[in-house]
């Protein structure tokens, strides 16, 4: 993968919906245009994640399943576009 994350949750075994709070947690951290990679086991992450860019202001650059696991890219969002 080609995006590189400033910051990296690993939120494996994780049942749903905590990949997705953690992962809102480990964003209030981050400068806007920081990237966070989220690796999840959940199968609902992947729709889960997909809602919350689309209702977010952030950007998911990429995304990508590597067996049982579900990567995720987030960019953050500036704070104007939110």
């Amino acid at each position: 993968m080609a995006v590189q994350p400033d910051d990296v949750l690993d939120a494996r075994g994780l049942p749903c919906p905590l990949p997705l709070l953690k992962a809102k947690q480990a964003l209030s951290r981050l400068a806007p245009g920081q990237v966070l990679e989220v690796m999840a086991t959940d199968a609902g992450s992947w729709r889960d994640f997909e809602t919350f860019i689309a209702q977010s202001g952030h950007e998911m650059p990429a995304r990508e399943e590597r067996g049982e696991v579900y990567h995720y890219w987030i960019l953050k969002a500036g704070e104007a576009s939110r």
